[in-house]
């Protein structure tokens, strides 16, 4: 059994990472080819916050990660200015559940003199999450030089590794995974959870790699039997 999914995860694997082929991109009556880069990861923590700009000082956190927080775990073991991860979807591998609490704020909005103070946060408690997406770039690929290739081959060989370029994290700093590494079989999407998120901030920046601030949101996200889809 375990040869049978292993080889289908082969099969599934390879076929994505096959030329796909789109048809508004031709050039002198050829079609143009364009090879896809996929990643997969998985996260698990204790705790997590992906706080809805909605809540204020009293933040609440959505139900599912955002892209804009995927990004960040992905760009804590390796970054480049070339190529970029973008977030396709993720499968949510535990329920989801809320608990209170505290934190004391020392961030840029405490006035100055004044003395710290306390935020009282509703964040998601024992997470799991195994995110797919695929490797994008500005320009296309040169002879000797393939962003893409690069940036997927270094991620996928420090995350196998554990070689970082900071520590990871879900949501909030202090939030740190207790594992966060290849996909394990010993995890599975909880098919139970269906639900709508009604708005969702889907992007903090006018473009994925040095961009300027410019919130962008998306509406009536899906969680269909475990799954949450960003494309």
């Amino acid at each position: 059994m375990k040869h049978s999914i292993k080889l289908l995860y082969l099969i599934l694997t390879t076929l994505t990472s096959w030329i796909s082929i789109k048809a508004d991109k031709r050039k002198g009556g050829k079609v143009m080819i364009e090879k896809a880069y996929p990643i997969a990861f998985e996260i698990a923590g204790p705790s997590a916050m992906f706080a809805r700009p909605d809540t204020g000082s009293s933040p609440v956190s959505y139900a599912v990660p955002t892209k804009s927080a995927l990004k960040s775990m992905f760009e804590c073991v390796v970054m480049s200015k070339n190529a970029y991860f973008e977030p396709q979807r993720v499968e949510i591998c535990s329920p989801i559940i809320y608990h209170k609490y505290v934190n004391n704020y020392q961030g840029p909005l405490k006035k100055s003199g004044t003395v710290n103070y306390q935020i009282f946060a509703t964040v998601l408690e024992n997470v799991c999450y195994k995110v797919y997406g695929v490797i994008k770039a500005y320009n296309a690929p040169e002879h000797k030089y393939n962003a893409q290739h690069q940036l997927q081959e270094v991620f996928m060989r420090r995350l196998k590794s554990g070689q970082f370029y900071s520590t990871a994290f879900l949501g909030w700093k202090e939030f740190t995974p207790s594992y966060f590494g290849p996909l394990r079989e010993s995890t599975k999407a909880d098919k139970t959870l269906n639900l709508i998120i009604p708005s969702m901030l889907i992007s903090m920046y006018d473009r994925p790699t040095d961009g300027h601030v410019s919130p962008s949101f998306v509406q009536m996200i899906e969680v269909r039997e475990g799954v949450v889809r960003y494309d």
